[in-house]
């Protein structure tokens, strides 16, 4: 059983990760160049432009939207729990290699990344809690 916060954090991971899928695999250069949008830029003063690793980051957040069209179509606790394991150990190594590497940005980018990042995050981990539903059926099981 989903509840609606775990479907709502579906969605969003799952628009999100096709927002940076569809784009890194589709315009590397521009991703790199320009991404998250807004004039802003995030990823090109990271080190040089590397096609193939641009590439790769697409195919993976592409990976993770597949996984959560077929979460939002099951809707089965399991299919849950194993798309927040897989956003959560993802997020949490991204948002960890962020924080270290925020110097060059400008301050409404270190907020927008620590902003964006975190909030995968707390959407990941918000998959792995059960409904309460579920806690009220395991203490009387």
């Amino acid at each position: 059983m989903n509840t609606t916060p775990h479907t709502v954090a579906t969605g969003v991971l799952t628009a999100s990760a096709l927002y940076v899928g569809w784009w890194a695999s589709l315009a590397p250069r521009s991703f790199y160049d320009s991404f998250p949008g807004l004039n802003r830029t995030w990823v090109g003063g990271d080190g040089p432009f590397n096609e193939h690793l641009v590439r790769d980051v697409g195919g993976l957040y592409l990976a993770l939207a597949v996984a959560g069209v077929l979460a939002l179509a099951w809707r089965e606790r399991r299919t849950t729990l194993m798309l927040g394991a897989a956003w959560t150990t993802f997020s949490l190594l991204h948002l960890s290699y962020h924080l270290h590497h925020l110097g060059e940005l400008a301050a409404v980018d270190v907020v927008g990344n620590v902003v964006a990042l975190g909030g995968t995050l707390v959407l990941a981990v918000l998959l792995l809690v059960p409904a309460r539903a579920e806690q009220r059926a395991e203490v009387t099981a």
